[in-house]
């Protein structure tokens, strides 16, 4: 599993249309957990436990993370 970003968090969160307070109570960390994920453009500097709830949520909601493979990283939803 990938590293994701801050810049993947706030478009994944952007593209389910989930406000920051909806993606807290999904992944079950608090709002400013989400907010310092969302600051960084690069890996947060949140905990590898509140980054993987995050994910997961995303994640369940229909998102799917594109690692950086050169072309850079970003996301989508699942098919």
């Amino acid at each position: 599993m990938s590293v994701i970003t801050g810049a993947q968090i706030r478009a994944a969160r952007a593209l389910v249309r989930w406000t920051a307070e909806e993606l807290a109570n999904a992944a079950s960390v608090g709002l400013s957990t989400i907010r310092r994920a969302e600051a960084e453009d690069g890996p947060p500097t949140i905990t590898p436990a509140n980054l993987k709830l995050i994910r997961i949520a995303l994640e369940s909601a229909g998102v799917e993370f594109i690692p950086d493979h050169g072309d850079g990283a970003g996301i989508r939803l699942k098919k």
